[in-house]
């Protein structure tokens, strides 16, 4: 993960919630880490995490 690049508009927001919520607030790019399967890729995992009884996770290389 990398830290957002945040404008000064976006990171009075930030700042106003940090306060509302009373606790520190970290701004993240959204990204995943996650490999991004096709429909019967994803079939294909779930069938065998049924089959396995498991929870996988695909990763990016």
């Amino acid at each position: 993960m990398n830290p957002a690049h945040l404008d000064d508009t976006a990171l009075a927001r930030v700042r106003t919630l940090e306060a509302q919520l009373g606790c520190p607030l970290v701004a993240y790019e959204p990204e995943s880490p996650y490999a991004p399967l096709t429909d019967e890729q994803l079939a294909q995992l779930r069938r065998t995490e049924a089959e396995l009884g498991v929870q996988l996770l695909a990763y990016r290389r």
